[in-house]
């Protein structure tokens, strides 16, 4: 007995080590809507004034994978690793491979020309290293994605791309 009880400690050690030490990586979650890229990095000087600032040029792209499914973003939210966030709270239809571009400034919230906006001029990301977030109405996690300028943008544009 001590014996069996002896080896399940030492594999279960053995199990929590290799998980704290194993390579990070992206964690996949069960969602059709996935932030396909960021612009997180406005091209220019940055200023948050909303009349000459260049939030507005600061983007998320949220995207449909699904191949038959429509998807309401009313309810989404959309968070960075200060806690920044950003709720759909209109209507906001994306069709298969459809997708959304979340932009900084002042505008309207609707399917109009795919792009909904923040109603804040301030940027919510940052230029250095951030963490996106994007969850359903229900709480769950659609999608999460961490990036470094550093690491992340090799060619040092400003946009990141994924899935």
């Amino acid at each position: 007995m001590r014996t069996h009880a002896r080896i399940a400690a030492v594999l279960t050690a053995g199990t929590l080590t290799a998980l704290i030490a194993g390579p990070a990586q992206a964690t996949e979650y069960s969602s059709v809507l996935k932030v396909r890229g960021i612009q997180y990095d406005a091209p220019g000087t940055d200023s948050n004034k909303c009349s000459t600032g260049n939030t507005r040029q600061e983007y998320l792209t949220i995207k449909n994978y699904s191949a038959k499914t429509t998807v309401n973003l009313k309810g989404y939210v959309v968070k960075d690793a200060a806690g920044n966030h950003f709720t759909f709270s209109a209507n906001h239809y994306l069709q298969p491979g459809d997708y959304v571009k979340l932009r900084g400034g002042n505008g309207t919230e609707s399917d109009a020309n795919n792009v909904a906006y923040r109603a804040s001029c301030n940027f919510m990301w940052n230029n250095d290293k951030d963490t996106i977030y994007l969850y359903k109405p229900s709480g769950a996690h659609a999608d999460t994605h961490a990036y470094t300028k550093a690491k992340n943008d090799r060619d040092r544009n400003g946009y990141i791309t994924y899935h």
